[in-house]
């Protein structure tokens, strides 16, 4: 694929070099803010749960307030930038991340922490979205390859790799509010290097007035698929009233938004302008795709070392954290090859679906006596699978942008990552939820006392426990309860190991609907 550069505002790079440095720094530490705050869940649920005293059905709006408003603010930076400025908007989504955060430290009331989780989801879209923007304007396309792999490492990389690992030993060590705590030094950091690189980034003018209308429906369409893509496994989806409401009330309110932005005539929430570009819209359909391979295939490997290997958090972060080496290398590696040798972004996305294929399927292959070491080299793989994809699709998004439509593509590019995302996960979650309760079905149908092996089994765990004081009833029914725990503990690695096979099977079905897609997006440009 070949993208034609649009000149961008050289705000830094025509200033002093050192300005630059700052600037790229400043905001790759705003992006690890919102790395942080936005994993803090994945391990630290039981933490909460438990000093909160919250059931799950309360807990569960920690997760959708923050993913919601997350959502929101990714579409709504880009009307927040042409009212405030670039760089305003970015100091003051930073700070109210870090003092959210700071607040989240000293308080256990749960509806103030969601209300909390609420405002750190929209100020993380904001940055997210403003510091991406900030850093195209103001370094030429020609830079962007260096640039956007520095913004990657702190957005992709520390949320993927590094975050988990820090909150596992935080968590270990001390409690759940202390990761809250150390968003509050990064941010602050972050804003003193933002005021220390200088001037106001330069902004094109701006073309549209706000659409609130259409902001509140999205929001509302948003915030129904979020709780349903988040809570239908639990509630075994359409089974649960509340999960069958929201589905329907969502599906209307999304027509109405895409009935609202026809009607608008280009005035409305999306830019449509922006899918006159072929390469952002062949970037934003893979787009879903990158999402539901980072999110879900880094739900399966926590999950799988949590659930069936029995890793403390710290064992399980630090289970990903090597990969985050040749995340980096590879986004390097991509990163110089397409700088210098001036190779087209395109050209790495293959080697990334394959990489992570590969991976994928080596996973499958892991079984409850399987070790770190032993999923070590598929995790790594998956590392250099994620350098290639991700720098190489942001790259063909947004190089064919003009100026005016960068804040708003950004939105909308990191909007349908986080959606593919919350697909993943729900997908697999469910996958694993009905495969372990179908295999206990079948192995308990298989594994039955008139078999000599299973009566062997039994006969021999029974005579152990008699001779730890156990009497022979006791023995017993004991001897049999552990074999079902075992019966339950293989039907969970049989489920992983489907999960992840099942994630090296969608890509080989997506490989090639990406391909024909790109093929149908050449010929209608063409016409």
């Amino acid at each position: 694929m070949t993208t034609t550069p649009v000149p961008a505002h050289p705000a830094v790079a025509k200033g002093s070099f050192f300005a630059g440095v700052l600037l790229i720094a400043g905001i790759c530490l705003a992006a690890l803010t919102e790395a942080i705050a936005g994993t803090i869940l994945s391990l630290g649920r039981a933490d909460i749960i438990g000093d909160t005293h919250a059931t799950a059905d309360e807990f569960a709006w920690l997760e959708v307030s923050y993913t919601t408003l997350k959502l929101s603010g990714f579409l709504a930076a880009s009307w927040a930038m042409d009212r405030f400025g670039p760089r305003t908007l970015m100091i003051v989504s930073t700070l109210t991340m870090g003092a959210s955060c700071a607040l989240a430290v000293v308080t256990t009331r749960l509806d103030l922490l969601v209300a909390l989780r609420a405002l750190q989801g929209f100020s993380g879209g904001i940055l997210l979205v403003t510091g991406q923007t900030i850093l195209f304007l103001s370094f030429t396309r020609n830079r962007q390859p260096l640039v956007q792999a520095a913004f990657a490492m702190a957005a992709v990389v520390a949320a993927a790799t590094i975050a988990p690992t820090m909150q596992g030993w935080l968590l270990d060590r001390q409690s759940w509010t202390w990761i809250f705590f150390g968003v509050v030094p990064v941010a602050l950091a972050s804003v003193s290097l933002l005021v220390l690189a200088g001037r106001e980034i330069p902004t094109p003018p701006v073309r549209r007035k706000a659409d609130l209308l259409g902001f509140v429906l999205l929001s509302v369409a948003l915030f129904c698929a979020t709780y349903v893509l988040g809570q239908g496994s639990r509630w075994d989806w359409f089974e649960a009233p509340r999960i069958a409401w929201l589905t329907a009330i969502g599906a209307l309110v999304l027509a109405l938004f895409l009935v609202q932005q026809i009607v608008s005539k280009g005035r409305g929430v999306l830019d449509r302008t922006l899918f006159s570009s072929q390469d952002f819209t062949f970037a934003f359909i893979v787009s879903f795709v990158a999402g539901a391979a980072l999110f879900g295939s880094g739900f399966l490997i926590l999950g799988f070392a949590a659930s069936v290997l029995g890793f403390t958090p710290t064992e399980a972060g630090l289970l990903l954290l090597p990969s985050s080496v040749v995340f980096v290398a590879a986004l390097l590696l991509a990163a110089l090859v397409m700088q210098y040798r001036r190779v087209p972004p395109i050209a790495t996305v293959p080697f990334g679906i394959l990489a992570i294929m590969l991976a994928m399927w080596m996973l499958s292959r892991t079984n409850g006596q399987s070790g770190a070491g032993d999923m070590m080299p598929a995790i790594l793989v998956r590392g250099l699978g994620l350098g290639c994809l991700f720098l190489s699709i942001t790259l063909v998004a947004f190089n064919s942008l003009p100026d005016r439509g960068l804040a708003a593509g950004i939105g909308l590019f990191n909007t349908g990552r986080q959606v593919g995302g919350l697909l993943g996960v729900a997908g697999l979650q469910t996958l694993i939820d009905h495969d372990i309760a179908a295999n206990i079905a079948v192995l308990n149908a298989n594994v039955t006392g008139g078999i000599p092996a299973v009566a062997d089994r039994l006969t021999t765990t029974t005579a152990l426990l008699v001779a730890r004081g156990l009497d022979a009833v006791a023995a017993g029914k004991a001897a049999a309860s552990l074999l079902g725990k075992a019966i339950a503990s293989q039907s969970t690695v049989i489920a992983f190991d489907t999960g992840f096979f099942s994630v090296a099977l969608f890509f080989v079905v997506a490989a090639p609907v990406v391909i024909a897609v790109k093929f149908v997006l050449a010929r209608l440009a063409k016409t």
